[in-house]
Parts: C-alpha cells; structure tokens; sequence
C-alpha cells in the first residue's frame, strides 16, 4: 500500500514539472497550407515554417489552418465554418491575395467599428472576435504579408502575377502590411513585419528570371529589377525560375526553405518573448 502511494507521489509530483502541451493555430492562406503540402511545391520545399517552429518547442504543437489562396475576406466570410478550435496561441498570415484580388483595404475606423466583411480592415475584425471568443486568453500573433516577386506557378504558369513593386487595383501591398501593423498597435498585439523584414527584400526574393530576350528566341538570367520590363508568355515560354534561380522564394512568391527558415526564426523568438519554454 506504502509503494502504491510513493509511485503515486512520484508521479504527481514529475507531472507538475512536465512541459505544458501549447496548442499553436496557424490561420494562413498557401504559405500556411503548404506546410504540409510539400509535394504541390514540385518538392522545392522540404519543410514549411510550422514544422521549422515546432521543432524549437517540442511541447507544441500546430494546427494547420492554411487555405490556399484565400483572402482575409474570405477566411472572415467562412469563419464559422472552419472548425477553429481553442488554442493557446494564434498566428493569422493573410493578406497578400486580398491585396492581389484588389479586394477594397478599407480604413481602421472599419475595424474598430466592426463594419462587416466588405473590407480587409472589418474582416481582421471579425477574425480577431472569433478568436477572442474561442480563447479569451490566448497569445495571437499578427504577421503581415512579406514582399512579392513576380508569381509563376509551379503547376500552371497561366497562374501569375506581377510583384509588390507594382499597385494593383490603385493600392499597394506596402498598404495592407502596415493596416495589420495598425491593427496590432491598436489591440497591443504581437506583429511580425515580414514585408519590412531585411531579409526577405524584394531584390533578394529570387536570384533570376529566366526570360527570352524581347525579339529573339534567347533566354537570358534577369534580375530585379530589370525583369519587370520583359514580357513572359506563358504559352511558348520555359517556367522562368529553374531550381538554380531559387533564393528567399521558389517562385517568386512563397518561401523556398531559406525563406521558411527566415519566417520560423522570428515565430521562435516572438514566442521566446512570450516565454514558451523551448
């Protein structure tokens, strides 16, 4: 009887010292999603940032909420019907297809007057509300939109799009990073400025563009910013970036390993702050 009660105490005791199991919900759109879609990268990435920042804390775990290439509106628009779950901390990555949709930004006064789903403003409202309600508690992380090449997909060069060097629908990209910016300063929540991020500069996101020059049938390596000058035609051209031309992204837009790497390293140490143990 004495031993069953030591073995008892023991046990309680230990399991008071374990690591609490944090929960991490990543409400995102591709670049969440292809965390564990690896194979839709025509396996260009060979580990998303979820699994990079896992790995620094083994007694979390994630919940991937990425959907591919959704909006904020959309995501405001489908809330209820996304099975979100309680968690201890939140990460919301939207904003670069709201921008590419020419989706309308809106102004604060719509978030703060929580004018519905017709802005991006309202709809990180009614994002921010449903998690607030599912836990009142919980650590939420704001990342902005990082800067864009020019997109080329992988599996459909027909799906492209220029950079973030360009307006698009008379708003800039700049616009929707710095209203999740506003957005965090006015709820004093956490913020991870991809978009200003050094690192992940737009001159840096890819090494080349494989293009023909105008003209001839030659494919020439342009950088930036000499690229967004040459037409790509999708039809009769080569995919523009070969596996050499990979650098921060692997097609202009979502984030080669290096790139992932860049993204998991400020999670980490945003989560650091917030003194999850690691």
């Amino acid at each position: 009887m004495k031993r069953t009660a030591l073995i008892a105490a023991l046990f309680f005791i230990l399991s008071s010292f374990a690591p609490k199991e944090t929960t991490w919900l990543a409400l995102g759109d591709s670049i969440t999603y292809l965390n564990d879609h690896l194979d839709e990268t025509g396996h260009r990435v060979t580990k998303g940032y979820l699994t990079r920042v896992t790995e620094k804390f083994p007694q979390m775990h994630y919940i991937n909420q990425g959907h591919n290439g959704w909006t904020a509106v959309r995501i405001a628009q489908e809330i209820e019907n996304l099975h979100l779950i309680k968690a201890d901390v939140y990460t919301v990555f939207l904003g670069t297809n709201d921008w590419w949709a020419g989706l309308p930004l809106g102004w604060i006064k719509d978030y703060q007057q929580n004018t519905g789903n017709g802005t991006v403003y309202g709809a990180f409202r009614t994002i921010i509300n449903k998690i607030r309600n599912l836990n009142g508690t919980a650590k939420i992380i704001l990342i902005t939109p990082m800067q864009r090449a020019d997109f080329v997909y992988i599996n459909d060069a027909h799906n492209n799009a220029w950079g973030s060097y360009r307006e698009k629908n008379g708003q800039s990209l700049a616009q929707f990073a710095e209203a999740v910016k506003t957005i965090g300063q006015l709820e004093q929540l956490e913020v991870i400025d991809l978009y200003h991020e050094e690192r992940l500069a737009l001159e840096k996101l890819i090494k080349y563009k494989r293009l023909k020059e105008p003209g001839t049938e030659n494919y020439k390596n342009y950088t930036y910013p000499a690229y967004t000058t040459i037409p790509f035609h999708p039809d009769t051209d080569e995919y523009p970036y070969p596996k050499e031309a990979i650098a921060l992204t692997y097609d202009g837009l979502h984030p080669s390993d290096k790139g992932n790497q860049v993204i998991a390293s400020l999670l980490v140490k945003s989560l650091k702050n917030m003194h999850l143990r690691h």
